[in-house]
């Protein structure tokens, strides 16, 4: 069809458009009302198309697995406010000072607990940026060393459930086939937890190879009986991990859909800080405002994508799409390689919610036809978009910890300190491609 460049040239002028730092949400819809005129006067578009406009927004809004989102950050920003980080990082930081790397190793091993209770990655960040890196700092950590391992293992939260990235994926899956979240959380543990245990492996190596980049703490300062740390291990851990086990238990077990245990999870949260005396007027306006913002920011991309896509396919750009991504050579790891230097790329540029708003309808078409899993290319999709939070120089990460990082972290350090990290998240990937076991083991 003549018509035929309409859709690919509408493509590029959104992603300009988004480079350019206008608004996602507005970019989308703008550039759809745009091209649907210039389609409408060069003949390639029906104006009678619009009309299922009203439908696509509707369908948005009443979404129930989309319903997840403002459960879950609600759970993680009332947790966040409730100081879960800080009393954690405190008493971890204790039980693994003992050896060399120990607070690095133990900011991992926070990084992953807090991202399977609140899957928040700003608050994990700076959580971790204000209590632990001055620790770090006093007593001798490289500076690089200690940023890199803050900024990375607050991104866990993005691929360890429940994570808000896993239930958009999900949604944005469906155009290609079910995906149903609760099979994207089961799938997603092992990679997860895999990451977690190559951080903690690097931070244990440097610790081996550069001891003074890595010190264990001084006696002095982890003189503690050992009765009474185990204790305060205990109650510091134990309410985090039966929030974890109710919420994704319930989930995994099948006896509640993700947005029933986003529901419980966010009651068992006030539950907790209500227990810990934390719970006051002042944390649950701030938590509830957090969560209308970050709710409302994703539903409105969500119509602006829903917009975008409906006149890319009146122009016939899905097919246009569909021919190239599946004619690729090599087939489907044609496509894979094509589709995560896609991924990786834009993360230099845009925020994980845009690529997956973008990207994801796109490619998951595609992906289906050429028989790939949708469940594991959600999952290795996942892993992918967490470097966008360490890439510079957008990394969402990094700019939460350069705003509570002390003056003596120059933000070059923060940058060099997110390098190997990176490379470590290409890794997994690396294994997530390569081993497709890792996705699929628990659902087996």
């Amino acid at each position: 069809m003549a018509g035929d460049w309409l859709g690919p040239l509408m493509f590029l002028v959104a992603l300009l458009l988004i480079f350019s730092g206008f608004p996602v949400a507005f970019a989308l819809g703008g550039v759809a009302l745009c091209f649907a005129v210039v389609g409408v006067q060069a003949g390639f578009f029906d104006w009678a198309l619009l009309l299922a406009m009203p439908d696509r927004i509707f369908d948005v809004m009443s979404n129930t697995i989309l319903l997840a989102v403002p459960y879950f950050i609600f759970m993680g920003t009332v947790l966040e406010k409730s100081r879960l980080a800080e009393d954690l990082l405190q008493t971890i930081g204790m039980l693994f000072g003992a050896v060399r790397g120990g607070l690095a190793i133990a900011v991992v091993f926070v990084g992953a607990l807090l991202a399977a209770a609140t899957g928040v990655v700003g608050a994990s960040v700076v959580a971790m940026g204000m209590i632990s890196l001055p620790v770090m700092l006093r007593y001798g950590y490289s500076h690089t060393l200690a940023a890199g391992v803050i900024s990375a293992s607050g991104t866990l939260g993005q691929i360890i459930p429940p994570s808000i990235v896993l239930i958009v994926l999900a949604d944005q899956l469906s155009v290609a086939g079910r995906v149903p979240v609760g099979d994207l959380f089961l799938a997603s543990v092992v990679p997860g937890l895999l990451l977690a245990g190559l951080y903690a492996l690097y931070a244990g190596g440097v610790a081996l190879l550069r001891p003074q980049a890595a010190p264990a703490l001084p006696k002095a300062v982890r003189a503690v009986e050992a009765g009474v740390l185990l204790r305060r291990v205990l109650l510091v851990m134990l309410p985090p991990l039966v929030l974890i086990l109710l919420v994704l238990g319930s989930i995994f077990a099948g006896v509640a859909t993700p947005t029933e245990a986003g529901a419980l999870g966010a009651v068992g949260a006030l539950v907790l800080a209500a227990l810990n005396r934390r719970l006051t007027w002042k944390a649950l306006r701030e938590t509830m405002v957090e969560t209308l913002k970050l709710t409302s920011m994703v539903m409105l991309l969500l119509v602006g994508a829903r917009a975008f896509s409906l006149v890319f396919i009146g122009l016939n750009g899905d097919l246009w799409l569909e021919h190239v991504l599946t004619n690729l050579p090599g087939g489907v790891i044609g496509l894979l390689i094509v589709a995560n230097l896609v991924i990786f790329v834009l993360g230099f540029f845009i925020d994980f919610f845009e690529i997956a708003f973008i990207i994801v309808p796109l490619i998951a078409p595609a992906a289906a036809l050429l028989g790939i899993d949708l469940v594991w290319f959600g999952v290795m999709i996942a892993m992918n978009l967490q470097t966008s939070f360490l890439t510079p120089p957008f990394g969402f990460a990094l700019f939460y910890l350069r705003g509570v990082a002390p003056p003596e972290v120059t933000t070059a350090e923060i940058y060099r300190g997110a390098v190997p990290f990176i490379v470590i998240q290409a890794i997994g990937l690396l294994l997530v491609i390569l081993f497709p076991e890792t996705v699929t083991w628990l659902m087996d």
